[in-house]
């Protein structure tokens, strides 16, 4: 299964590298990833995850991203991807 993982927030440093340590410590595998700071220092990223591997059901590994999140000051969404697209269709 692929999901969709979504950051925003206030940029600071080390925000990659938390979340993708909550990624590596579950085994989710990053198969792309963009990210940006706007021009009012809102950091923003969207990264699409292989979760085949990931050691923790879909439920639990959404609740480590949310402490995650909690812990940075920022907002983390995840979606699986099949959902993520039915909800961005045009």
């Amino acid at each position: 299964m692929k999901a969709v993982v979504t950051v925003i927030g206030q940029d600071r440093t080390g925000i990659i590298a938390k979340v993708s340590g909550v990624l590596y410590a579950h085994e989710a595998n990053i198969l792309d990833i963009t990210q940006t700071v706007l021009r009012d220092g809102i950091f923003t990223m969207i990264m699409l995850v292989d979760l085949d591997k990931c050691t923790v059901p879909f439920p639990a590994f959404k609740e480590a991203l949310a402490a995650c999140a909690e812990e940075l000051g920022m907002e983390i969404q995840v979606q699986r991807e099949e959902i993520f697209h039915s909800m961005h269709r045009i």
